[in-house]
């Protein structure tokens, strides 16, 4: 599943990828809208299961770490932090629980904020099966539903 869910970079929240066009993507937002529309290549577009955490050892799938908050939160959504208001020390204890060995010098407080945003939007849409894409087929990666 993760492998159809995209962030677009200067955009806010998550995408799911709908079909291909000529040259661009029809991406439908995760939100109560559900708004199709495309996205260029000159847009930068990743998928989250191409997202990594950096660690002090190597880099961690998304998807594990999305595991960790899952199993912290018990498959609800992340409430323990406000993220209007909470400090760099508040999301990096968070981050610490979730994934003990995350670099502290290259992972920025940002990153955890928006890593805890993904993760609730995921929850609320309920795409709660973060290792869904280990068992997919190659040409799984495009959601034909309308």
């Amino acid at each position: 599943m993760l492998k159809t869910i995209l962030a677009i970079s200067g955009k806010p929240g998550l995408y799911r990828l709908v079909s291909r066009g000529n040259r661009s993507l029809i991406v439908e937002t995760l939100d109560e809208t559900h708004k199709r529309q495309p996205a260029f290549g000159t847009d930068r577009i990743i998928s989250l299961a191409d997202i990594a955490m950096y660690t002090d050892e190597e880099e961690v799938p998304l998807r594990q770490v999305l595991n960790n908050i899952k199993a912290k939160e018990e498959g609800k959504q992340v409430s323990s932090i406000d993220l209007k208001s909470a400090s760099k020390e508040q999301l990096f204890d968070f981050m610490g629980e979730v994934l003990p060995s995350f670099d502290r010098d290259r992972v920025h407080a940002s990153d955890v904020k928006k890593l805890i945003q993904w993760y609730n939007i995921l929850i609320q849409n309920d795409i709660t099966d973060f290792d869904e894409d280990l068992q997919e087929t190659p040409g799984d990666n495009v959601d034909d539903r309308k």
